[in-house]
């Protein structure tokens, strides 16, 4: 049995979740106003407080913001009308367990969300793995991600329009999917259209469908996504390249739950929930007149986020794991990659994000050699390596690049043989040709060969350290290391015997 307070200006509310509570064997306090919801929560403890978002003399998120102060362990569930379901979701950002909708038409649901909010419950960590797993959709160990999740996961079960917003490659698409699979329309389709990928000309065929005859090459009657996806999910990526007219369609489903085919004349009815994606930015396309604002407030029921891969660093480990763990379901090739080598990637900007992120680990698996056990930066394609050096090494370092560790029309690494494999036949090599073009019959100028030979030595070394330095992403003290001699003796043949070369530590 818990205790539960119930804070409503409306009587009748109150008194129905009295009558509610009270059956489910829990005691109840009711409070209507500024005056008793202060008393209360000053005077007594609660297991669970179901608050209305809007009272006459308060709002709900600043009594959300007391409970939390002055009893932290209190679960709290907003109570909203659809108007209001953005500030709902601000609520769980602030410490809310849930939020529910008025009018209460399903009690069983309402039922479920208390008896969850007083266990704390909610899917379970395995269950979302395996979920997580099944969808392709990583959550990982970013902070960011992990806050979006759990509000995904309050979001998911309630009939309510989701805008996911995140650059290019981010992974909207396997998000709505995971979203549709935690909901409870999880048994129905899961439509994508991508409403840039598809002509205006077809597209409003493609949604609503079409009536044999009702143009050129319409040979047959067609569904559209909106009623095949019926009871279930319907996913439009790149919403914002819809057109206008297209729009003034779309809002009129999302209002009246209707559509007609293209060429109809019948009324069909629909029960899809939407889930849309875009990387523009919508309300700036609203002030340029290119997006409706009603549509946009239809659509933007709930808007998530979605972080850059270079702003989940931490998540690349795991992502690598989940594409090498795919690919091997259908090979029986299955290196790892080297810490460095997942060093060099979590430094790399990837600009491309999740979607780059998975070419380059398949194009780095197809090309390395099928006896590797593992991924060593030298199979990493040229391109991250660049990009990863400049920024690590300033420009003015002129580093240099020839000796890449993969070229990327290569299948296989390539070895190169170092000069020290036999410097001593290679040094007697040298004097030797030397010496056969060296003639001292007429006179020689030995001075300036003994510069020429100074200024080799001083050229060699140098290139020898900036090799060293690539390997070791610019880092002074671990290339000194590796060359045997102190950061001193490197920063000398660098600077001094180097032409002032200045390259960071």
């Amino acid at each position: 049995m818990a205790h539960i307070l119930v804070i409503d200006d409306e009587v009748e509310v109150t008194t129905f979740f009295k009558y509610f509570l009270q059956k489910m064997q829990h005691t109840v306090t009711v409070a209507h106003d500024t005056r008793q919801i202060n008393d209360v929560i000053e005077n007594d403890v609660f297991d669970l407080a179901i608050v209305d978002l809007k009272l006459p003399d308060t709002d709900g998120l600043a009594i959300l913001k007391n409970i939390k102060k002055v009893q932290p362990s209190t679960q709290v569930i907003i109570m909203t009308g659809y108007s209001t379901v953005k500030t709902a979701v601000d609520a769980i950002h602030m410490g809310a367990y849930d939020y529910i909708e008025k009018p209460f038409d399903d009690i069983l649901k309402l039922k479920q969300i208390i008896e969850q909010a007083l266990h704390s419950q909610s899917l379970q960590t395995d269950e979302l793995d395996m979920i997580s797993e099944e969808t392709g959709f990583i959550i990982g160990a970013n902070q960011e991600m992990r806050r979006i999740i759990e509000i995904a996961k309050k979001v998911a079960p309630k009939n309510i329009s989701i805008l996911i917003n995140g650059e290019t490659g981010t992974g909207k698409e396997v998000f709505a999917r995971f979203i549709h699979h935690i909901s409870s329309r999880n048994n129905h389709p899961f439509i994508a259209v991508n409403c840039g990928a598809i002509a205006e000309s077809l597209l409003e065929s493609e949604l609503f469908g079409h009536e044999k005859g009702s143009f050129t090459g319409a040979s047959q009657v067609r569904k559209g996504v909106f009623e095949i996806a019926n009871q279930g999910t319907l996913f439009l990526d790149e919403i914002g390249e819809a057109s206008l007219q297209t729009q003034v369609k779309l809002l009129r489903v999302l209002e009246l739950q209707e559509f007609m085919r293209v060429g109809g004349e019948k009324t069909i009815k629909t029960n899809t929930r939407i889930l849309s994606a875009t990387n523009v930015d919508l309300e700036t396309a609203v002030q340029k007149k290119e997006f409706r604002s009603d549509l946009l407030y239809r659509l933007e029921g709930v808007k998530l986020c979605l972080p850059p891969l270079r702003e989940r660093r931490e998540d690349i480990p795991l992502l690598i794991q989940h594409f090498t763990k795919r690919m091997q379901k259908t090979s029986t090739f299955s290196p790892v990659f080297s810490p460095k080598a997942i060093e060099v990637l979590q430094n790399y900007q990837w600009p491309g994000n999740i979607r780059e992120l998975h070419n380059v680990i398949m194009h780095t698996l197809a090309l390395a050699d099928k006896d590797s056990r593992e991924i060593d930066i030298k199979h990493l394609p040229e391109k991250i390596l660049d990009s990863v050096i400049k920024r690590h090494v300033p420009a003015s370092a002129d580093v240099s690049f020839e000796e890449k560790s993969l070229h990327t029309n290569n299948v296989t690494p390539l070895r190169k043989k170092s000069c020290t494999d036999d410097f001593s036949a290679l040094a007697d090599e040298f004097c030797s040709e030397l010496l056969k073009k060296i003639e001292v019959e007429n006179g020689f100028d030995l001075p300036n060969l003994l510069a020429l030979i100074r200024d080799i030595e001083t050229k060699v070394g140098h290139e020898v350290i900036k090799k060293a330095l690539r390997q070791t992403m610019g880092n002074r003290k671990e290339a000194g290391r590796l060359l045997k001699i102190n950061p001193r003796t490197l920063r000398y043949l660098l600077n001094e015997k180097g032409k002032s070369v200045p390259l960071g530590e």
